[in-house]
């Protein structure tokens, strides 16, 4: 798998089966913050969501450095954080 695949195979999850499965990213970081803030009594912002899933998917991934759905994963969701935090910057 090269990065052009790795890149690739992750917008495809992310905008197919992923999107399929759990539906708008931005919504569903959004309830996932929700109930990271109630349980860690501090605001969690969706985009802080994807960060600490990539950070998961990394130590996942320093156990088992070959496990390419790994990889995928924590490209996209890289991807769909920084979505979330420059939807409203002025490009």
């Amino acid at each position: 798998m090269n990065r052009v695949d790795v890149l690739n195979q992750a917008e495809q999850l992310i905008n197919g089966p992923r999107a399929k499965d759990y539906g708008d990213a931005r919504e569903n970081f959004g309830r996932v913050a929700q109930v990271w803030s109630a349980l860690l009594d501090q605001d969690i912002k969706p985009e802080q969501v994807a960060l600490c899933m990539t950070a998961l998917k990394m130590c996942r991934l320093a156990r088992t450095l070959d496990h390419g759905d790994s990889w995928l994963d924590a490209a996209g969701y890289i991807a769909l954080g920084g979505e979330i935090a420059t939807e409203n910057k002025i490009k």
